[in-house]
């Protein structure tokens, strides 16, 4: 029993005194700790106040700087989307222009075409290559050669506009994305520190996107975008200016060359109307002629039938004198007028047969002659039909307005 209770400990005096002191001292120093740390926090509270004010209003100007960056980022990415798009309205007026006038070459080329086909329907020696002919032809060629210039030129225009809307297309959405930023930095501006909800961002920096941007990358991203629609602009008021050109210059090719053939083609009407009237003329005077050399085979043919019965009465007086008998079958006087008489009358039917035959051949030549004028003025007035009758009314009605 003596072994299981622990004798109670005794202390001496100056053991109690040195308790007692080293508690003063202990509490001393911890109070003067508590002291000292009190002071810090008021101090450290008094600091980190103050410098959470400063830096929260740093915060504000650099927030409302960074708004005011942005906005005018924005306006300036506005006025560029402006003008792309006011520059792109008018590339498309022009690529209007272009499309009509592509679409008024479509019946001058006709016209040309039909004109030449008509034209293979002249006959014999007017079957020529003439003047109108090489008008015409070339009026296709140059006609062909505006249609395939203004095809590129419109496929080129087509390409600059889908050039301009794409560079709008991001003016728009760096303005879209600035819209927002200017939302959201506004809405960070306008919090407070007595602003409701903040409890809800609570939690650290975590999730924060490290997608982000430098400002150096920020203003050149979008002053890329203003200076690529720039770039864009300026290439479509040249192409614009290009298309004034084309269209100024195609027209007046056309207008000339039109003038051209209207010119040779008024020129071969009327030296073809002129060849015929001179033709109609001369078979005139070979229709004439052809009557006169009837008249004259006719008269001919009379006057040997007149020849023919004198021939027989002094051949039938020879054969009956013949019949005299004995000394009485004398050459006399009257033997020999009658000899020289059948001689002359065969002499003159001799010859008026050989005229008459000159007269039947001169006939048949002026008979040819006839024939031949009669199918080149049947050839002129076809090919008048053809130039005066069909291609210029045709022709008449070709335009080449402005565009």
């Amino acid at each position: 029993m003596t072994q299981l209770i622990s004798p109670t400990t005794r202390f001496t005096n100056e053991e109690w005194v040195q308790s007692n002191s080293n508690k003063f001292s202990d509490a001393e120093r911890q109070r003067s700790a508590a002291e000292r740390l009190r002071a810090e926090t008021d101090r450290l509270c008094d600091e980190t106040s103050k410098t959470t004010d400063k830096t929260q209003n740093e915060t504000n100007k650099r927030l409302d700087q960074r708004i005011h960056d942005v906005s005018y980022w924005k306006s300036e990415l506005d006025k560029a989307a402006d003008e792309i798009g006011s520059e792109t309205e008018n590339l498309l007026d022009f690529r209007k222009r272009l499309l009509a006038a592509l679409a008024d070459t479509d019946q001058p080329l006709a016209v040309a075409n039909q004109c030449l086909i008509k034209r293979e329907g002249r006959k014999g020696i007017d079957l020529v290559h003439d003047n109108v002919q090489r008008d015409l032809m070339k009026e296709v060629e140059i006609i062909e050669g505006v249609r395939n210039l203004l095809q590129r030129t419109i496929a080129q225009a087509t390409e600059q506009l889908r050039r301009n809307k794409s560079a709008k297309f991001y003016l728009e959405k760096d303005v879209k994305d600035k819209f927002n930023a200017i939302t959201i930095d506004d809405f960070c501006s306008g919090l407070t520190n007595e602003s409701a909800g903040l409890q809800d961002y609570g939690g650290g920096l975590n999730g924060i996107s490290n997608k982000t941007t430098t400002p150096i990358d920020w203003e050149e991203f979008s002053n890329e975008n203003i200076l690529k629609a720039d770039r864009e602009k300026q290439n479509s008021v040249a192409l614009r200016a290009l298309i004034d050109g084309i269209l100024v210059q195609t027209q007046t090719d056309m207008q000339k060359i039109q003038d051209d053939v209207e010119v040779s083609l008024n020129k071969r009407i009327r030296e073809t109307r002129d060849v015929k009237e001179k033709l109609e003329g001369h078979l005139d005077k070979v229709n004439g002629e052809i009557a006169a050399i009837e008249d004259n085979i006719d008269k001919l043919t009379s006057a040997i039938a007149d020849k023919e019965k004198p021939l027989l009465v002094a051949l039938a007086r020879i054969k009956e004198r013949e019949s005299r008998p004995n000394v009485e079958l004398c050459t006399d006087p009257a033997y020999h007028r009658l000899l020289k008489e059948v001689e002359e009358l065969q002499k003159n039917i001799s010859r008026l047969v050989e005229t008459k035959d000159q007269s039947a051949s001169e006939l048949r030549g002026l008979v040819r002659n006839q024939l031949a004028l009669e199918e080149d003025i049947e050839i002129k007035s076809n090919s008048l039909n053809i130039d005066e009758g069909q291609c210029q009314p045709m022709r008449g009605v070709v335009e080449h307005p402005d565009h």
